[in-house]
């Protein structure tokens, strides 16, 4: 008479692999309905910075935040609030950072604005075209690095910094290529020893602007809300797990019967 010993193992790899197909399910449904309710979160602050901006952006300009307010401005509070300020422009100190705008590619123009209590602030006075660069570079290169000329108003949003780079790349200060308007870098770079901690895009919207170069006014306030889509994706997903282990438990339930 001879003994089978394979029924047992056979029985035991069947329950582990059964656990762990369970267990997988159960992470993945937990997973799935976890990003899908984050995504419910994400349109419900989308929602409202979108109903917060659009409040914003067409109230009238209000002074630009002194020197003392700067700890409290927030992007919560001020992201997009049109503002006006006045000062000298200091020519020699502009850098160009890269950007892509409806106009195509080229550069934001970044000029520091030495205002009358000492402090400067970094106004994205707006778009040059990437065949336009050099011409622009040679101005700065050749403007002087000190306030100088007539004091000018500015109008336009307040911005915050956008600090590291973009575009997939780093700025490289040391060899004045931008990638993004990082304020602290730029000031830095620049020797600016008390600017602003956000900048001003010039120019406000529904304004017209006189077709030259750079061009203000291009400042995106659309945003783009496809959050639900993503959210109905993750609870689909988290039911298709449910109906897939419904189709498990009622095979192995038939096998069972059968």
């Amino acid at each position: 008479m001879t003994v089978d010993t394979t029924r047992a193992p056979r029985r035991s790899r069947s329950t582990f692999v059964k656990a762990v197909l369970a267990l997988a399910g159960i992470a993945l449904f937990i997973s799935f309905l976890s990003l899908g309710t984050w995504q419910v979160q994400r349109r419900a602050w989308k929602l409202d910075l979108i109903e917060r901006v659009n409040t914003r952006v067409h109230s009238a300009p209000v002074p630009v935040p002194a020197a003392a307010a700067w700890p409290q401005v927030q992007p919560s509070t001020h992201e997009y609030l049109p503002v006006q300020a006045r000062g000298q422009w200091m020519e020699g100190r502009s850098v160009l950072t890269q950007a892509v705008t409806e106009l195509g590619a080229g550069f934001w123009l970044l000029t520091p604005l030495q205002q009358a209590d000492g402090s400067q602030l970094l106004v994205n006075r707006g778009f040059v075209p990437a065949e336009q660069r050099k011409d622009f570079a040679d101005r700065m290169a050749a403007a002087p690095q000190e306030a100088a000329g007539a004091t000018v108003t500015v109008d336009g949003l307040l911005r915050f910094s956008e600090p590291k780079g973009g575009f997939m790349r780093d700025n490289v200060p040391a060899e004045d290529r931008w990638h993004s308007r990082d304020v602290q870098a730029i000031a830095q770079a620049k020797g600016l020893q008390q600017v602003a901690p956000f900048f001003v895009d010039q120019g406000l919207p529904g304004t017209a602007v006189a077709a030259t170069w750079p061009r203000p006014g291009l400042t995106v306030i659309q945003f783009t809300n496809t959050h639900a889509v993503y959210a109905l994706t993750w609870y689909g997903l988290a039911l298709m797990v449910v109906g897939a282990a419904w189709l498990v438990v009622r095979h192995e339930r038939r096998k069972r019967q059968a």
